[in-house]
């Protein structure tokens, strides 16, 4: 196609659903946006939208050209990502990913780097979705579970995640320490909203008591362990981290089942480079006390 902005305009006119949203996000003028739609429309002989009150909606050959588009700027996001991390110097964005779970130990290291590297930019993303190593959306990904298995992707084993189920003392005062697996029904839990959860302690919590007796539900990990130092109920939370709390207490022994791995995973392209191999250094070093 000989003219790559009408197709950019198109694709964030399909993307956006209106006029305006594509002007702002391109930074032109809402006017280019109609020039540009309309010249393509009538180079190609089809209508890619149709227009109605409230934006425009991509027809089938306006969804067509979506997904090469995207497409498309995948591959110029893939190729932007692996362009940052070639040199030899540590400097320019490091994007770091893990879940939120992990930031309390996490963001203490990634300020220490920094301190050791000022010209890096830290970019800590978190979430539960599998941010894109291939299209350069990280550069380091922390992850839990099973080993990660995505092609052209490097994976290290770097630590066991242990957990454990606590309460803290003044819930277990007012509620009792249960005895056995067989008493924890008699009590109130902390846990995640989602049936789906892969956690394998949340999958076990789920399967061993009814679950009316998870009282207090959230999404958010951090929630989670803030409810169960609060005193809401029994809740699972990593052994490091209730380690150096002396109001939480170990309610029943740990089960290996309970424990997840943590892998360091980076892409091919941009695991030799200087930076990743600077940070995963830097890393594994740190990360020595995180066995516990």
């Amino acid at each position: 196609m000989e003219n790559w902005d009408e197709i950019k305009t198109a694709y964030q006119v399909a993307r956006l659903g209106t006029v305006s949203g594509a002007a702002d996000v391109l930074g032109v003028h809402h006017a280019t946006v109609i020039r540009h739609i309309d010249a393509l429309e009538g180079r190609l002989g089809v209508k890619l939208f149709q227009r109605h009150a409230r934006g425009y909606t991509a027809t089938e050959a306006g969804q067509d050209l979506l997904r090469v588009a995207q497409a498309t700027d995948d591959q110029f996001s893939q190729l932007a990502g692996r362009i940052k991390g070639l040199g030899d110097e540590v400097s320019g964005d490091l994007v770091i990913t893990s879940l939120i779970s992990l930031a309390p130990r996490m963001v203490p290291l990634l300020a220490q780097f920094q301190e050791q590297y000022p010209d890096v930019v830290v970019r800590y993303l978190t979430g539960e979705r599998l941010f894109r190593l291939e299209y350069g959306e990280a550069h380091v990904a922390v992850r839990a579970g099973s080993a990660p298995d995505q092609p052209d992707n490097v994976v290290q084993r770097f630590h066991q995640q242990h957990m454990g189920l606590y309460a803290t003392r003044g819930y277990l005062a007012a509620h009792g320490t249960p005895s056995s697996i067989a008493d924890l029904k008699h009590h109130r839990f902390v846990g995640h909203d989602s049936d789906q959860s892969r956690a394998p302690f949340y999958r076990w919590l789920r399967a061993t008591v009814p679950v009316e007796a998870i009282t207090f539900r959230s999404t958010d990990t951090r929630a989670l362990d803030v409810a169960v130092t609060s005193g809401a109920g029994i809740g699972f939370m990593a052994v490091l981290d209730a380690r150096d709390d002396p109001d939480l207490v170990e309610v029943i022994p740990r089960q290996a089942d309970w424990s997840a791995p943590l892998w360091l995973v980076t892409h091919v392209d941009l695991h030799r480079t200087t930076k990743v191999q600077a940070f995963l250094s830097f890393l594994k070093e740190q990360a020595k006390d995180w066995e516990v």
